[in-house]
């Protein structure tokens, strides 16, 4: 009650009952206890003559604001372990439960692809190891792996010829990829493609990888190709809706685990992807890929 009043202002007894559900015997004998405290008073509603405003009395707003500080001591001491990134992934659950429990009308989250920022790459080369060792049990030399060739490509960036993406929905970062060069300058390579399984469902993978495809013919590439593993399935099938062609396997030995190497090659100068797109195959989205 203290909370509601302080909070949302002067309002009747029966507002605040409505708002938290409680039984009007229940919440009269509440008002009673607050009003012999003198930490409630009312007032006849000017509009309505036979309705009563609650609102808080000074002692009634110290109370309130003694109660607000044990409070906030409480969280303090639950999130003074906790590190700034953890504190960030607490505030993100808070918020996704927030939205499934919301009993209002559901928004489509905020889907963004943008430019990458400084604490991006280390983010992308954590989050891929950790779910491909959760996933596919791959091992540490993944990770190794990963942050040589984004070493490399930070080393070495060419504007001109390269581009990178984050994906964010609202406002989490749950998604990358990346275009480099090649050995040939005719060539371009698709690499990185990743999407967090909290992402997955919105059409992320497929929006990666479009705009990668797009970015590519912008700077003249006349073909894309990538390397990945047949292991991971919704990835490859994102690929072949995008006009993907399977040019070479071979297996090996790497991250701790045997597998199956594929290399998938795309023509820019075929058909553009909006000319393609009523021959395209439905595709679900996505498992992270390599």
């Amino acid at each position: 009650m203290l909370y509601e009043l302080a909070t949302a202002g002067e309002q009747t007894a029966a507002e605040i009952g409505r708002r938290l559900d409680m039984d009007k015997a229940h919440l009269s004998r509440i008002v009673a206890r607050l009003r012999t405290g003198r930490l409630v008073e009312s007032r006849t509603d000017p509009a309505h003559a036979r309705r009563d405003l609650l609102s808080l009395t000074p002692a009634g707003r110290r109370a309130f604001a003694g109660l607000e500080a044990g409070t906030t001591a409480q969280l303090d001491t639950m999130l003074v372990p906790l590190a700034g990134s953890e504190r960030g992934q607490l505030v993100d659950a808070m918020q996704a439960i927030k939205r499934l429990l919301d009993g209002g009308e559901r928004k489509e989250p905020a889907v963004i692809l943008r430019r990458p920022r400084p604490g991006d790459l280390g983010w992308v080369i954590h989050r891929q190891a950790e779910l491909y060792h959760q996933e596919y049990d791959w091992d540490w030399t993944y990770e190794g792996l990963v942050a040589t060739i984004l070493g490399d490509f930070t080393a070495h960036f060419d504007p001109e010829r390269e581009d990178a993406w984050i994906a964010e929905l609202d406002g989490r970062v749950v998604g990358s990829i990346f275009l480099m060069k090649s050995d040939k300058p005719e060539v371009g390579k698709l690499r990185l493609l990743y999407v967090d399984p909290s992402a997955r469902g919105h059409g992320l993978g497929k929006r990666l990888v479009r705009a990668c495809i797009e970015r590519a013919r912008e700077l003249g590439y006349a073909a894309l190709t990538l390397w990945t593993n047949d292991i991971l399935t919704a990835a490859r099938r994102i690929y072949q809706a995008e006009g993907f062609q399977l040019v070479a396997e071979n297996q090996h030995r790497s991250f701790g685990q045997d597998l199956v190497g594929q290399t998938w090659t795309l023509d820019l100068k075929g058909l553009t992807q909006k000319e393609r797109e009523p021959q395209l195959l439905s595709s679900p989205d996505l498992s992270p890929t390599g």
